[in-house]
């Protein structure tokens, strides 16, 4: 199961705002997405609130401080939000458990000297220092024709750490989260020089996770079919968090539970899901860490 983390330790850098869209390009193909939200603001939690029931399920959760993160049945990927200034126990936990962080980053003294102090604690970590969780770094609000950018991929390259992509500044983005969507849901007007951006950036991830190429589909008002669960080997963390307290608006989980039958499969039963409020949490990364 990838789980892919947003980190940084600034706050302000647009991580909410990228694990939103991470999480809504996963689910836009088909994929049985839970975004978990390790951010004590719960800003996805208030964005999943508003996300309309007709667009493409993403499970939801959100933390407290006496539960273990742990995903439905059937999930198969997990994007994971994080708070500013996390560092130490927090961070290697959450470390533990991922495959991939994208770190978003931008261009001031600032934000730079933050993230190179963040990059040189995750380095240090046995996960990302055996290669078992990759680093890549996102400029933000950055005008691609601007020196900001190349700044900003001079210093990623002094850290030795891949630099994949550009998001502008722009409306766009909040019109969209204000709503409940994100640039890949289906809504007008399309933002085709936005989506643009983000290309270099999902390739990177896909390859990152070991998912398939699979172009993302023209957005259609509709609910896809949850794909079904993978199967991964490679050790894991008994818990992601010592934090989390519920489910995160349990209708979009019912989503999984009631979601269309395959067309060619009439009778095939349908991923069940728990909904919130339930005493027995699901279990999900149970592995233990490589000796």
């Amino acid at each position: 199961m990838p789980v892919i983390a947003v980190i940084n330790r600034k706050g302000g850098s647009g991580k909410s705002t990228l694990a939103t869209h991470l999480a809504a390009w996963l689910a836009n193909q088909g994929i049985a997405v839970m975004l978990g939200d390790v951010d004590r603001q719960q800003s996805t939690r208030t964005w999943l609130k508003r996300r309309p029931a007709p667009l493409a399920p993403i499970a939801g959760w959100s933390v407290g401080q006496k539960n273990t993160l742990k995903a439905p049945p059937g999930i198969t990927h997990v994007v994971l939000d994080t708070p500013g200034g996390m560092h130490g126990f927090e961070l290697s936990k959450v470390i533990m458990s991922t495959d991939v962080v994208l770190m978003p980053v931008c261009n001031s003294l600032f934000d730079r000297e933050s993230a190179g102090q963040c990059l040189q604690e995750l380095r240090a970590m046995p996960r990302v220092a055996s290669g078992r969780c990759r680093l890549a770094v996102i400029g933000m609000r950055l005008d691609a024709r601007t020196r900001a950018v190349d700044t900003l991929r001079e210093w990623a390259s002094s850290h030795t750490v891949p630099f994949i992509g550009v998001l502008r500044e722009t409306q766009a983005y909040v019109r969209s989260l204000d709503s409940g969507f994100t640039l890949f849901d289906p809504h007008k007007p399309l933002q085709t020089a936005d989506i643009a951006q983000w290309e270099p950036i999902l390739e990177w991830t896909r390859q990152a996770c070991g998912m398939q190429a699979n172009p993302t589909p023209a957005p259609e008002l509709v609910t896809p079919a949850v794909s079904e669960p993978s199967k991964v080997a490679a050790p894991r963390a008994n818990s992601l968090m010592p934090a989390q307290e519920s489910l995160v608006h349990g209708s979009r989980l019912t989503v999984f539970a009631h979601g269309p039958k395959p067309a060619n499969e009439d009778h095939s039963p349908a991923l069940s899901v728990r909904a919130a409020g339930s005493q027995a949490l699901p279990q999900f990364l149970l592995r233990k860490p490589a000796a």
